[in-house]
């Protein structure tokens, strides 16, 4: 149960507790107790019980007297205190507070407890305020001043008095510690009266919280309030492994929830064969080893003369024919690698996922309408050959041989795109290109210029290699058949025209 402030919002994010453990309903508060009798009307004739129960800090609970105020779960109140007062927050009230002091053991006669004041007033709450913004340096003082005595104690927590006279200093410790003197020492420098109060490593882990193994807010914390003992006989019973790191909790001692199921495992193991039984069989003696009541299996190890240790495990049924055969002096032969027969998986559809939107390797696809990189006209460029972007021609003529230039006319309707046949190319002037007319002639320095200076070009370049002009002008003209047609005539082995000016 929880209040408006700490319950899911429109959206469904918990908002959080922003009452901070205060709320009216006190349903997030540790230790709380709901009420199943609220609005139930009291027989003709019957007064109401006048006990209340009040919490205080963390889990300190305690019960007061009613003195005729009209007290609801949530409210605070001032009750009394030996010396002063002290506030709290009433948790429960009406007939539950009966049982409640009856389950604690506490006088059923209401006039031994302490009387409820009022109902706290602003100047009580304000004060009460003040005095808890002290516990935390308090405490981290207490610990300084403790360490400094050289005492075996640990200072877990601090908790000042409604009126603000009195702190009450928890502390654990394995064996009795003589405070004396660090009493004294703390109220001459807190100027409040200091009580010692030891309590256990389990209260201990309710005052302060945590977070259990299993993920949730720990039992102590929140609704457990007796601590009964846990021992290891608890974690026989339910064939867990003495393993003390697993088997404690927060606190160091053993886990309370061991305790918790402890009874449905003691009545299943009493129907289940003896533990101390042995099965005596053609393959060897077996001693059991574990039980395992889920799945209604009994485990035995089986050590025959020269072999292996073999572990097998056998139906409840089948242990109880071996043991009734062994009583009558026969020793049966059983198969040590019994394999339960597969479970066949009934697929169930999943309306939740139909079309698999909710599958983690649904973007893994490797199919085509899978994300590829598509060219321009949407075809898949993994899927195109490596000569996509030659003619046909290019391609079924295969490599062309070293040095040849002339290649003739393309045949008629093997172009580029839709253009037409291109018109067939006379003969080259003389000295535009550098097919198979041969070596060059050498060139002299330029008149205009002048002979370069040495180291800045190659001026008398000699002959050149026969080929070696055609191949250049071949990557320059498939240069230019992919920038978008030939090079103009006379492109040989010049420069390139340059654009006329603007």
């Amino acid at each position: 149960m929880a209040c408006t402030g700490c319950s899911s919002g429109a959206d469904g994010k918990p908002a959080g507790c922003k009452s901070n453990g205060y709320c009216s309903t006190s349903g997030c508060n540790k230790l709380g107790v709901f009420d199943w009798l609220t609005g139930v009307p009291i027989p003709g004739g019957q007064q109401p019980f006048d006990g209340v129960e009040v919490r205080f800090k963390n889990t300190r609970k305690a019960f007061y007297r009613n003195t005729g105020l009209q007290l609801m779960p949530g409210d605070l109140v001032t009750v009394d205190a030996a010396p002063g007062h002290d506030i709290g927050m009433v948790s429960l009230t009406g007939e539950l507070v009966r049982a409640q002091m009856e389950r604690k053991k506490v006088s059923g006669e209401t006039f031994d407890l302490r009387k409820v004041l009022r109902k706290s007033t602003q100047e009580d709450i304000d004060r009460w305020h003040e005095a808890r913004k002290q516990e935390d340096g308090t405490m981290l003082a207490s610990r300084q001043m403790v360490r400094d005595a050289k005492l075996d104690m640990k200072v877990t927590d601090v908790e000042y008095q409604g009126d603000g006279t009195k702190a009450v200093v928890y502390y654990t410790a394995e064996d009795r510690i003589d405070f004396r003197g660090i009493v004294r020492t703390m109220s001459d420098r807190f100027k409040v009266r200091v009580e010692m109060k030891q309590i256990g490593s389990r209260q201990e882990a309710g005052r302060i919280g945590g977070i259990g193994s299993c993920g949730r807010e720990l039992c102590c914390s929140t609704w457990l309030t007796d601590f009964r003992s846990v021992t290891t006989s608890a974690a026989r019973y339910q064939q867990l492994a003495l393993n003390p790191q697993k088997l404690a909790g927060q606190c160091g001692k053993l886990k309370c929830c061991l305790n918790y199921e402890l009874d449905m495992y003691i009545e299943a193991i009493k129907s289940y064969p003896s533990a101390n039984a042995k099965l005596k069989t053609q393959q060897g003696i077996g001693a059991h080893l574990k039980t395992d009541i889920f799945t209604g299996k009994m485990w035995y190890g089986f050590k025959q003369p020269g072999g292996p240790f073999i572990m097998a495990g056998f139906p409840i049924d089948t242990v109880r024919e071996i043991l009734a055969q062994n009583k009558a002096g026969v020793e049966p032969e059983v198969d040590l690698n019994m394999v339960d027969p597969a479970e066949e998986k009934v697929k169930t559809p999943d309306y939740e996922n139909v079309v698999g939107q909710d599958d983690l390797t649904r973007f893994d696809s490797k199919g085509r309408s899978g994300n590829k990189k598509r060219g321009r006209g949407g075809r898949d460029r993994r899927d195109r050959p490596q000569n996509a972007g030659a003619s046909q021609g290019q391609r079924e003529q295969g490599p062309r041989p070293e040095g040849q230039k002339d290649r003739g006319p393309r045949p008629e309707g093997q172009g580029r795109g839709d253009r037409g046949p291109r018109p067939e190319r006379g003969p080259r002037p003389e000295g535009r290109g550098g097919g198979d007319r041969g070596p060059r002639p050498e060139r002299g320095p330029r008149p205009e210029q002048g002979p370069r200076p040495e180291g800045q070009g190659s001026g008398d370049r000699g002959p050149r290699p026969e080929g070696h002009g055609g191949d250049r002008n071949r990557r320059n003209r498939g240069r230019g058949r992919r920038g978008g047609g030939d090079r103009p005539a006379g492109g040989g082995g010049g420069e390139a025209p340059k654009p006329p000016v603007a």
